[in-house]
Parts: structure tokens; C-alpha cells; sequence
């Protein structure tokens, strides 16, 4: 296995966190150059983004969030579990009305980054976008494309294939080791044209 590919086998979305460690903001501005440096469609580069490593705010922006949607008896994170810092993901409206899949790359650079560097995250989408918008006094004309959740990791989490019944929702055993399915490559290939 090469180092990339461990890189990625080990970047899943982390939801528990160790929230008493500090991240500076210094290391959000390092991830977020590191997704200022991916591909960006057209190159127009139309995302802009807001960094967030205070209690008080955390505190706010966490009320804005939906966690882990297969997991219906878990309401995310408890106090002592939540993330340390945000990144939100903004597309600025002024440079492009549509922002395909750059916030995607962006957020995939800056949660290997963040892997890299003995960080977790996770890629947070279902998000109360209006309440979040004014609590942090964002101007209309940017529109929020994804929250970024960052922290110490505090979970595992093990890869395993999807079984005979095709069931491809995570879950969480007895020791909160999260499970994550996976389909195998054979059935991702529809044709190998040499």
C-alpha cells in the first residue's frame, strides 16, 4: 500500500472528537491553503471560507448541524466530544452563480490535510443554512456549500466490505468503533477498455 492510498484509507469522517485540544488559526489557514491550491473549475476559484476556533462560536455553529444520518439513536458529539474548530465552505455568488464540484475537492484537500497532520474532520452538509448565515453575519451573496468540522480525533474507524445484503450504512459497535462499508472495486468497474 502506498503512503497516499494508507492517507486515504485512514480519512474517514471522524464525528468524536477530543474537544479540548486547541487547533490555532493558524492550521485552518494551512488547510484552507491547501484547498486554495486544488483544481477549481475554470479555474475561477469562487469559494471563499470562514475559520472558526473559538469555544463560543464552536458552540453556535455545532446548534447549525445535523450529525450521521444512519445513526438514529446518536444526536452527534456530546459536550467533551465536539469538534475544536469549523471551517464553513462559502461559494461567492459575485464570482459564479454555480459551483459544480469544486467545494467537494476543496473539502477533500483540507480533510487529508487535516489527516496529515494527526487531524480528523468530517464534511457536514445537512446544515440549518439561514440560522447559520446569521450567526455568523454572512452577506447574501454567499451561499453556504459545506461546514467542515476539525479536531484531535477521538473515534476509530474500520473499513470492511459491504456484506451479501448490500447494506452500505455506517454504524457503531459496543466499543463506538465506527464501521464503514465499503462496495468492492470489481463492482465499481463497469468495463476495462485496455
Amino acid at each position: 500500500m502506498t503512503q497516499f492510498e494508507d492517507l486515504v484509507r485512514n480519512n474517514r469522517s471522524c464525528r468524536r472528537f477530543h474537544q479540548n485540544h486547541r487547533i490555532e488559526v493558524k492550521t485552518l489557514k494551512s488547510l484552507v491553503n491547501l484547498a486554495r491550491l486544488s483544481a477549481s473549475g475554470a479555474n475561477l476559484q469562487p469559494l471563499k471560507y470562514i475559520l472558526a476556533c473559538n469555544s463560543e462560536i464552536n458552540e453556535r455553529i455545532f446548534s447549525c448541524l445535523a450529525w450521521a444520518a444512519y445513526l438514529k439513536d446518536w444526536n452527534g458529539p456530546e459536550e467533551g466530544e465536539r469538534p475544536s474548530a469549523y471551517i464553513v465552505i462559502l461559494g461567492d455568488t459575485e464570482i459564479s452563480k454555480t459551483f459544480g464540484c469544486d467545494h467537494g475537492i476543496a473539502a477533500q484537500s483540507i480533510l487529508l490535510g487535516a489527516r496529515a497532520n494527526g487531524l480528523a474532520g468530517c464534511m457536514i452538509g445537512s446544515v440549518k443554512r439561514k440560522k447559520l448565515q446569521e450567526i455568523l453575519e454572512i452577506k447574501s451573496r454567499f451561499e453556504i456549500l459545506l461546514v467542515i468540522a476539525i479536531g484531535e480525533p477521538k473515534e476509530k474507524a474500520r473499513l470492511e466490505a459491504v456484506g451479501p445484503d448490500g447494506n452500505i450504512k455506517y454504524w457503531h459497535d459496543n466499543d463506538k468503533i465506527h464501521h464503514v462499508p465499503k462496495r468492492n472495486l470489481n463492482e465499481l468497474i463497469i468495463e476495462s477498455i485496455e
